[in-house]
């Protein structure tokens, strides 16, 4: 697997960026969209198990919301903090850490022995997940090469979807077809996870020079002195697109995680699905989430139009979301799952990722994605709690979704007041 790396000759420090070859980033693509499927599978094997959770616990649906919501905490609240920390001392290094803590934390989830012990658990994995999201576009974005971002990108997001669908129909298979106990998804989850942590510190560079910055000496400078650049926390909150882009990202992910935790319950209880086909039906979302990234990332490429994407995709986005709330036919129902997942979150986080990477400076840039997951992440913190809370009280999590879908609107409106022509990176 050598790439032929050599150092750079213009400044001869081990810190600095290396050449790569032309197929060192679909490396770089391949693992972290690995990565993501382990992470979002960790997240997801919870949620189709709830009420078997709910029962061993003797606990309710305010309570379920609450795991997701403390796991979304610490996960929200580690961001800035590793984003930080991997521009400073390595992204790899960092990434590495949280996946081997994400692996031990899953599998002693499967032996908690009480609900504060679980919730604890849980709290330390979405701390050790909170290591992976800038360190890891950082070191991607800066080894895709330019023509080629918002769908390398989108390739590796779509690991959220198989993660996704590969967490709902493992616990549903396992404990709900099969009747197996809940801890064993968790268990199963736990060695991949710290394997795949170890092969992101021995397989990836820390910091690269694409091939198409090689070709001359002035573009390699450059570089060079882009991945020395470092502006405050401070002044990434300044900057009116970046702002805007976390908002909308906050919005998008509030409706995601409003799906993501209930979907499979609200199925269940109030739409009348049972057994394994809960985990199918649920996992149309991400499935359909794969094409619909894949398609819109490679016409943003050609567009780069942010705005005119953002202003198509988020209201049929928002549109969905209500109707699976509103609709009470089945086949409407997965028609408007599908729908979603074509154009939800998905769809929206590689555009979203590409504008943010535009508009920061590359020294920083595991910061300002970091900062913009920060945000964007609350709302997993708020939606799982949120809409168990309106089940408990209203006995139906159908106005959980009305907000999702409120949210979307008013973060689309909010992002037309960005400027598309504005940006400042170097990446």
């Amino acid at each position: 697997m050598d790439d032929n790396v050599t150092t750079i000759k213009t400044k001869a420090k081990s810190s600095d960026p290396v050449n790569v070859s032309r197929k060192y980033w679909w490396r770089v693509v391949a693992l972290c969209f690995i990565g993501w499927i382990l992470i979002y599978a960790d997240r997801t094997i919870l949620n189709p198990i709830q009420e078997q959770i709910g029962a061993q616990f003797h606990i309710g649906n305010t309570q379920l919301g609450l795991v997701n919501s403390i796991f979304f905490l610490t996960y929200a609240i580690c961001q800035i903090p590793f984003g930080v920390l991997g521009d400073k001392i390595g992204r790899r290094l960092i990434i590495m850490s949280g996946f081997v803590i994400l692996g031990i934390m899953t599998f002693f989830s499967g032996f908690a022995f009480s609900f504060g012990i679980f919730l604890l658990f849980r709290a330390l994995a979405g701390a050790s997940q909170g290591t992976y999201y800038g360190p890891q576009y950082a070191l991607s974005t800066e080894a895709i090469p330019t023509k080629d971002l918002t769908l390398g990108t989108a390739i590796i997001n779509s690991g959220m979807a198989f993660g996704t669908s590969g967490g709902y129909l493992l616990s549903s298979y396992m404990v709900l077809q099969n009747g197996m106990s809940w801890t064993s998804p968790f268990w199963l989850m736990a060695i991949p996870t710290i394997i795949v942590g170890i092969l992101f510190y021995i397989v990836l560079k820390e910091k690269v020079i694409r091939p198409e910055d090689q070709e001359s000496k002035e573009k390699v400078e450059e570089v060079v002195k882009a991945e020395k650049e470092r502006v405050t926390l401070k002044d990434l909150f300044k900057n009116r697109n970046l702002l805007l882009s976390f908002i909308l990202c906050f919005c998008s992910i509030y409706a995601n995680f409003v799906i993501l935790t209930w979907l499979p319950q609200f199925l269940q209880v109030e739409r009348g699905f049972q057994g394994s086909s809960v985990g199918f039906i649920s996992s149309l979302v991400p499935w359909a989430s794969i094409p619909g990234a894949l398609l819109f990332a490679r016409i943003y490429d050609k567009l780069k139009k942010t705005k005119m994407m953002i202003g198509f995709l988020v209201p049929i986005s928002l549109i969905a979301v209500f109707g699976i709330a509103f609709v009470t036919n089945k086949s409407l129902l997965i028609v408007l799952l599908i729908v979603y997942g074509l154009t939800g979150k998905l769809a929206i986080d590689p555009i979203l990722i590409a504008f943010v990477t535009k508009n920061s400076p590359r020294g920083s840039l595991s910061t300002a994605l970091s900062a913009y997951n920060f945000i964007g992440m609350s709302g997993s913190i708020l939606a799982p709690y949120l809409t168990g809370w309106i089940s408990d009280q209203f006995g139906s999590m159908q106005i959980g979704f009305y907000v999702a879908a409120f949210l979307l609107l008013v973060g689309v409106i909010l992002f037309t007041f960005t400027n598309d022509k504005k940006h400042t990176t170097n990446a």
